[in-house]
């Protein structure tokens, strides 16, 4: 349904989008993961046709959509990362407006915003002035702006950034709701990899403007199948610990968070003794230590170095 060929971003000599392919089938919903600086965001602007891409096609159905986007325009929804609503109007207000650039009007825009305003669950809230809203209630009227005008296709860039867990369950249930009933294709950004894991028939890993990884999650999973991984709990950190880690010749990746740190292993390999002599001569204290089947989050830090959310 949807093609991006070779796509590349160049500010000046930052390169913030390098030769990026991907594609999303019809009724899909697909991940797209990312450190913060990969450039997600920006792939997502020239998807969008918000950023002319310095290379590189976006193709609807095959037809090309960066002389003409407005093909893509009328069948797309993005809920941006920040919140972009009038903060000074009510719920109803803010759908009216955004209704009407989508050329609804009458009955039809009444109808469509009673309908938004069911899924995002704010029927009763209707007529209140936005900036008494939570974090949580302004993130599901930002999806319910991008739901007026029936899109097929909705791209979501970190729709539960700063919200309380049941809101963001919500939210959950309802993007799986929309994929399921109205067979809508979505692309889906998260700092989360478990909302990844909940949502998501397909993932592109992307790191430093290129896409590293790809596939379903299992073809994910699998790129460590012949490893596993080692997740070490410290009392508190030590850096001459993760030092004495990354000089193991057996040791495929070290990656250290505060008080933890994971070590990828060939799965043959018991490593435990070697990892108790170091921590013995570096004074590391170990909490707990445990071998375990390589997850997508231990893909993505065998990857990238780095964790999601660094």
């Amino acid at each position: 349904m949807l093609e991006v060929v070779e796509l590349s971003k160049h500010y000046k000599k930052n390169k913030a989008v390098e030769g990026v392919n991907m594609f999303l089938e019809q009724g899909e919903t697909v991940g797209l993961l990312g450190p913060n600086g990969a450039g997600k965001s920006t792939t997502i602007s020239m998807i969008s046709s918000l950023v002319a891409p310095t290379q590189g096609d976006v193709r609807l159905r095959t037809e090309s959509i960066l002389k003409q986007p407005q093909a893509l325009r009328d069948v797309l929804g993005v809920v941006p990362q920040e919140i972009a609503l009038y903060t000074d109007l009510t719920a109803k207000e803010n759908l009216e407006f955004f209704g009407r650039i989508h050329h609804l009007k009458g009955n039809n825009l009444r109808n469509k915003i009673e309908e938004v305003l069911e899924q995002i669950g704010l029927s009763e809230r209707r007529n209140d002035i936005v900036k008494t809203f939570s974090g949580g209630m302004k993130r599901r009227l930002n999806i319910g702006v991008a739901l007026l005008h029936d899109p097929q296709i909705l791209i979501m860039d970190e729709p539960t950034v700063g919200i309380d867990p049941q809101s963001r369950n919500y939210i959950l249930e309802q993007v799986k709701r929309l994929n399921k009933e109205k067979n809508m294709t979505i692309l889906y950004t998260s700092h989360y990899m478990e909302e990844v894991e909940f949502l998501c028939d397909r993932i592109y890993i992307m790191d430093k403007g290129h896409i590293i990884a790809s596939g379903t999650k299992d073809e994910i999973k699998s790129i460590l199948s012949s490893e596993s991984t080692i997740l070490i709990k410290l009392e508190k950190s030590s850096s001459s610990f993760v030092e004495q880690l990354h000089q193991l010749p057996l040791a495929k990746s070290v990656t250290a968070q505060e008080k933890s740190v994971t070590v990828v292993v060939p799965k043959e390999v018991n490593a435990f003794n070697q990892i108790f002599q170091i921590a013995e001569e570096t004074e590391a204290r170990i909490v707990s230590i445990d071998r375990k089947t390589p997850s997508i989050e231990d893909v993505f830090l065998h990857l990238t170095g780095r964790a999601l959310r660094d």
